[in-house]
């Protein structure tokens, strides 16, 4: 019998729609995956700590952030640093236990940890001989 292994699965779910001539950013995101977990690395550049925000209900997780323009001296001549709202929306599969969810954020990068569930985790199965 040749049974299929399922990873845990974290997909885009939605884009929010600029409200008030605000610019909304879609952070670039990478997601890693070994046997105890799923890492989402966001790339958050200009948002401060105390502005980002995370969130897991359910079965999403709903990453926010905000940064403002940058004061400008003179005239500006190329304006394509991001500013605005961030936002991005990850539905989470049930194999990933919501309760053991961390995020740290360092450097303009937001590091979320995704630890599976025990019950989904592989493991070695030992072999007795008869």
């Amino acid at each position: 019998m040749n049974a299929e292994c399922k990873a845990p699965q974290v997909s885009v779910v939605s884009r929010p729609e600029p409200t008030c001539g605000a610019r909304v950013i879609t952070p670039r995101v990478d997601i890693t995956e070994n046997a105890s977990e799923l890492t989402l690395y966001a790339e958050m550049p200009g948002v401060s700590s105390d502005q980002v925000q995370l969130h897991f209900e359910k079965g999403e997780l709903i990453l926010l952030g905000k940064t403002a323009p940058r004061e400008i001296q003179g005239t500006l001549l190329l304006d394509e640093a991001p500013h605005g709202d961030f936002h991005r929306v990850f539905s989470v599969d049930e194999s990933i236990d919501a309760m053991k969810i961390t995020a740290e954020y360092k450097q303009g990068v937001l590091v979320i940890h995704l630890p599976k569930a025990e019950s989904a985790r592989s493991r070695q199965i030992e072999v007795k001989a008869g």
